[in-house]
């Protein structure tokens, strides 16, 4: 498929400058991919959303396991007594690749727009720590913002979502089912974009985007097989991909975006399908003429990625105005 027949044209024009990728980074080319992708990716225009704070900060992580850095994007003029509703988001990068800098657009936009806290764990990655290691250091992240991470932060803690990008809007929508299989912590929205929500590859939009400047069939392929060990099979648990599990009723109101042109448009929308058919409160949004990941690269050069940005924001300030009761 030419994916550049139905491009949006402001995107298109970025798009060309693209460099052909040669597929998913070799295991043994992996930290110089890591510390290529942490420099080039996501990094926000000059006094994007500077009325926001970031710091960094260390948590405990799952029993047996390191501790977690968490990045925590903060409102400047946030005051002490301010309570402020919280989000946790998850970086993308295939599960093996990625840290949460390069989803700072997301971040900064998110805690000025909807005037919340952002969390976002830096979690293990595969091929080094396959699954459960990820998706259990992003519960437990979760978990800390419900509790003592809450009250550090001034967070109220019945007003907690949780999203991400890519593979972080898949690991966002493991969580959330963690969190409702496991009792909580409670969730006004998940808000998973472009999300890897299904290993198999088997829909009509994974198996035609091809092409080697975006996410494409070859690196979806090899993503899975690090993040799931090799064991790429019919057995895999819904906590890795999401897309199998057979029950998605009592799940928090759901906000899922994804781009026309993406390979994952199509279990996107499939998800989304099931979300309401068990009745969860869901707004789909499939954006015309959007590759993969165009957020982030188009920010302040082509009005579409603003737009989508500006609408993300604006489910999160509206899911914030309501209360877990």
């Amino acid at each position: 498929m030419n994916i550049e027949q139905n491009m949006n044209p402001e995107l298109l024009t970025l798009f060309r400058t693209l460099q052909p990728g040669t597929g998913f980074p070799a295991t043994a080319d992996l930290p110089n991919a890591r510390k290529l992708q942490t420099e080039n990716l996501g990094r926000p225009p000059h006094g994007y959303f500077d009325e926001v704070v970031i710091t960094e900060h260390a948590i405990a992580g799952p029993e047996g396991s390191p501790e977690l850095i968490v990045r925590i994007y903060l409102p400047s003029n946030h005051s002490p007594q301010e309570v402020l509703p919280g989000l946790m988001w998850i970086h993308g990068g295939g599960f093996v690749v990625g840290s949460p800098r390069e989803n700072d657009i997301f971040c900064l936009s998110f805690a000025e727009t909807a005037r919340c806290v952002v969390v976002s764990p830096d979690y293990r990655l595969a091929p080094e720590n396959p699954f459960p290691a990820g998706v259990e250091d992003c519960y437990v992240t979760l978990k800390w913002l419900a509790e003592d991470g809450g009250k550090e932060l001034g967070i109220d803690v019945a007003r907690l979502a949780v999203g991400g990008f890519s593979a972080g809007g898949g690991l966002a929508a493991a969580v959330a089912l963690l969190a409702r299989d496991r009792g909580g912590p409670a969730l006004v929205l998940q808000m998973p974009l472009s999300a890897c929500l299904d290993n198999r590859n088997l829909t009509q939009s994974s198996q035609e985007i091809t092409d080697g400047r975006t996410w494409n069939r070859q690196i979806s392929i090899q993503a899975w097989e690090l993040y799931l060990n090799g064991n790429n099979a019919e057995e895999v648990s819904a906590y890795a991909a999401p897309a199998r599990c057979q029950d998605l009723s009592n799940l928090p109101p759901t906000y899922m975006g994804v781009g026309e042109l993406d390979l994952v448009r199509d279990e996107n929308v499939e998800y989304a399908l099931r979300l309401m058919h068990a009745g969860v409160p869901t707004e789909l949004h499939v954006i015309p003429g959007a590759y993969h990941g165009f957020e982030l690269m188009a920010v302040n050069s082509a009005a579409i990625a603003d737009l989508a940005l500006s609408e993300y924001g604006r489910v999160l300030k509206a899911a914030f105005s309501r209360r877990i009761r």
